[in-house]
C-alpha cells in the first residue's frame, strides 16, 4: 500500500510516461493553435481570411507577419520539437496579448481560450520539447 501511495504522489520527470505526456501536450496544443487560429488567418477553411487585430499599434506588415508566424509556422516547430522553447514564445506573446489587451475587460468566460493557450505555451516554453523531440535528438548528437 505504501508503494502505491508513493507512486501516486511522486513525480518522476525522467519516465517514459512523462516524456510521452510532454510530446502529446505540445503536439495537441500546437495543432489546435494552427487549426483553430492559424489557418483562418491565411483564409484556409473560411470564406474570407480573418482580419488580424493590431491592439499594440505595430506597423501592419509586421503585425500580420508576426501573428501568422506565431499561429501557423512556429507551432509546426513546436509539434516537431525543434527550437521548442523559442518557437513557443511568439505564440505566448500573441495569446497573452489577446488575454490581457484584446479581452482584458471581458468576462472570464470570454477570456478562457486565450488564457488556456497562454498557460499552455508558457508551460511548453518552460519545459521544452522533452525526450521525444528533435531538440533532444540534436543535443544528444552534439554531446
Amino acid at each position: 500500500m505504501k508503494k502505491i501511495i508513493i507512486q501516486i504522489l511522486q513525480s518522476d520527470l525522467g519516465t517514459p510516461l512523462y516524456n510521452f505526456a510532454i510530446l502529446f501536450f505540445r503536439v495537441a496544443v500546437a495543432t489546435e493553435l494552427i487549426v483553430v487560429h492559424g489557418l483562418k488567418k491565411l483564409g484556409i477553411g473560411v470564406a474570407v481570411a480573418e482580419v488580424i487585430p493590431n491592439p499594440l499599434g505595430f506597423p501592419e506588415a509586421f503585425n500580420s507577419a508576426f501573428a501568422i508566424a506565431a499561429n501557423v509556422f512556429l507551432p509546426v516547430f513546436v509539434v516537431l520539437g525543434l527550437f521548442t522553447r523559442a518557437a513557443a514564445l511568439p505564440a505566448l506573446a500573441v495569446t497573452a496579448t489577446g488575454y490581457f489587451v484584446m479581452h482584458g475587460s471581458d468576462s472570464l468566460i470570454e477570456r478562457d481560450i486565450p488564457f488556456m493557450f497562454s498557460v499552455s505555451m508558457l508551460l511548453i516554453a518552460l519545459l521544452g520539447g522533452g525526450k521525444y523531440s528533435l531538440d533532444n535528438y540534436i543535443t544528444s548528437k552534439i554531446k
